[in-house]
């Protein structure tokens, strides 16, 4: 069993200082890029997928598959890496998922991905960065 996530209390303010506009913006108003806008969404080397505000490990780059959306796709987050809430900004209730750390949003959950988990956790790709298999992860953020 994982251990639990400490969660932080960092005012959003202090995020605001911390991040580009854009990636504020995705993070913590809940914003979506554009499909197709970012690099990531072809990123294919080993590797690990974290928060781009606190750090945290996400997701591992073996379940990361290509899901014609415009967004990078993952089969599954890391365990207890991430939380959920329903969303209802749109007509249809929607899973959103967001880093279990910062709460920063990170993108949707839908039901159509590939097994064994038939899951897609669409991710904005200014939510994440990508740290090559090899390379020592960055700190987390306080």
């Amino acid at each position: 069993m994982p251990q639990p996530i400490e969660k932080l209390s960092k005012p959003r303010a202090a995020w605001r200082d911390l991040l580009s506009a854009d990636r504020y913006r995705v993070l913590f108003e809940e914003e979506t890029e554009p499909p197709g806008s970012c690099p990531l969404n072809r990123e294919k080397r080993a590797g690990t997928f974290i928060c781009a505000a606190c750090h945290l490990p996400l997701f591992a780059s073996g379940v990361k598959f290509e899901s014609g959306t415009g967004w990078p796709s993952f089969a599954q987050p890391l365990p207890g890496h991430v939380g959920t809430k329903r969303d209802f900004g749109l007509i249809q209730p929607r899973t959103e998922y967001h880093c279990a750390r910062c709460g920063g949003h990170q993108g949707h959950v839908f039901p159509d991905g590939p097994a064994p988990t038939g899951q897609r956790w669409c991710n904005n790709g200014l939510a994440i960065e990508f740290v090559p298999e090899g390379e020592p992860l960055p700190a987390l953020r306080d």
